[in-house]
């Protein structure tokens, strides 16, 4: 019925100046008035212009007032013509009145406020704020100073009314036909197609996003890690064992087991079970004695080794773990030269904060062949992080227990402009190697890095809980593409 009255109007009259005046004069709901306005214009029925309208209206507070007058003029007829006491006053009178109206009869000069007595200066009064707030409230206009004095008391607020003024659009008519969306059968049928109109087809509209899987932005970046690996001709390790032994994960490391990285406070110990059911026995025998007294060159830690903090199950703190296991495998049968990687995650307990979880990933790759030197695992490096975008390398002496000589990794960052650190690596000791059973002119060569970093400088992410954890935003893994690596 709205939409028909609108139409009828525009053919009779042109135009409507004002969808308000309209909508009062024909009876209709003015927010009906502007949904059906809104929708003939957008099928071009009608050319629709925007009006606003903006007027003072009463808040609650100002509404209360018109009725039972302003607070002064209250609390001035509580006061009788002899004067009253304060204390008396307050309980004649609601507590929010006396306080706002004591403000304001002061502030006109009608009451002598007393520390004891109230009394009236004036005889009578005008409710000047009443008069006010009842003209607004008619719609009528009052002059600037008074609607600034009601605003500032809060009593009034400025309302923003919104309307339309109207014309005919291209496609007027008095009776908008229902646009056909679905072409069928039972219209061929029926005869009727030849009267239908079919709505226009919008092939500039979006489609809905497919709502499929959407890989974690570590996932990806550790997928292009691992091609990397496979074209340089790598192997990749089983890394399934998230919790090991610490004969493991520490003693066939060579690393003594009164080294800090044992203790409790970087290192998961287990409850149940607390420790490990088997060892190779020969093998821990000799990793024993190489510890307590040393050999092949070495003169070792000189104490007294313990079995029973060998065989303490731990979160293991790195992958090296897995590589001593491979180097053990490959060492009980003939020698062959193999190149293995692992990528997989790894448990230190450490304080979290930006940089830090007590949980993130390790990269870590090895060389394992006759007669390797440093200058291969220079040139190995140079091979691996060139792949990666990092060509302009620069190496530190540094210490590790299980490597020597051992070496940081420190690479030119253009964005930092500074030599930034990205990874550590070495040639393992014989202490660690030989005990295994591995030819005497045998040496590996490994290197490790964090898979978290690297993403979070290629995804411009700068605190680690955003990427990997529980609090990650779901959008994060949905918007971000697939990151190249060594690619601006």
């Amino acid at each position: 019925m709205a939409e028909k009255a609108i139409l009828e109007q525009l053919d009779s009259t042109e135009t409507i100046a004002d969808s308000g005046d309209f909508s009062s004069a024909k009876g209709f709901d003015h927010n009906e008035i502007v949904n059906i306005i809104k929708s003939l214009h957008g099928f071009k029925f009608v050319d629709a212009q925007e009006i606003k309208k903006e007027k003072w209206v009463l808040t609650d507070e100002g509404k209360v007032y018109t009725a039972s007058g302003s607070p002064e003029v209250q609390l001035f007829n509580a006061v009788p013509p002899e004067g009253i006491s304060r204390e008396e006053l307050q309980k004649k009178i609601d507590p929010s009145i006396y306080k706002i109206g004591t403000l304001y009869a002061s502030k006109n000069r009608w009451l002598d406020m007393g520390k004891q007595q109230v009394s009236r200066k004036v005889q009578d009064v005008t409710d000047q704020v009443k008069d006010l707030l009842l003209q607004i409230k008619d719609g009528k206009a009052i002059n600037q100073e008074d609607i600034n004095a009601l605003k500032k008391r809060k009593l009034i607020t400025l309302q923003t009314w919104n309307g339309y003024s109207l014309k005919k659009g291209p496609n007027f008519a008095l009776e908008r036909k229902k646009l056909v969306t679905d072409f069928t059968r039972e219209h061929l049928q029926r005869g009727d197609w030849r009267n239908l109109e079919l709505k226009e087809y919008n092939f500039s509209a979006k489609a809905l996003p497919p709502d499929g899987g959407h890989l974690h932005p570590l996932l990806k970046v550790r997928e292009q890690f691992r091609n990397i690996f496979i074209e340089l001709g790598f192997e990749e390790m089983p890394t399934n064992n998230y919790v090991e032994s610490s004969f493991w994960n520490f003693d066939a490391l060579f690393q003594p087991q009164q080294h800090p990285a044992r203790d409790s406070h970087d290192t998961f110990f287990l409850k149940d079970p607390s420790s490990t059911r088997t060892l190779p026995e020969d093998y821990v025998e000799r990793v024993k004695q190489v510890h307590e007294s040393g050999g092949y060159g070495s003169k070792g830690y000189e104490y007294d080794w313990k079995r029973e903090e060998a065989n303490k199950n731990v979160l293991r703190t790195h992958t090296t773990a897995v590589s001593a296991r491979m180097l053990y495998k490959i060492a009980q049968k003939p020698f062959i030269p193999r190149r293995y990687f692992s990528i997989d995650r790894v448990f230190r307990n450490e304080a979290v904060d930006r940089t830090h979880l007590a949980e993130f990933h390790q990269i870590e790759g090895i060389v394992c062949d006759r007669g390797l030197t440093l200058g291969d695992l220079m040139g190995v490096l140079h091979d691996f992080f060139t792949r990666l975008g990092m060509s302009s390398l620069r190496f530190k002496p540094t210490y590790n227990p299980y490597t020597e000589p051992s070496m940081e990794i420190y690479s030119y960052h253009e964005g930092l402009e500074k030599w930034v650190e990205v990874g550590n690596s070495g040639m393992f000791r014989p202490e660690m190697l030989l005990p295994m059973g591995l030819p005497e002119d045998v040496t590996a060569i490994a290197w490790g890095l964090s898979l978290e970093r690297p993403t979070m400088i290629l995804y411009g992410i700068d605190n680690i809980r955003d990427l990997f954890g529980p609090k990650v935003d779901l959008s994060l893994i949905k918007r971000n593409p697939i990151c190249r690596l060594g690619i601006d």
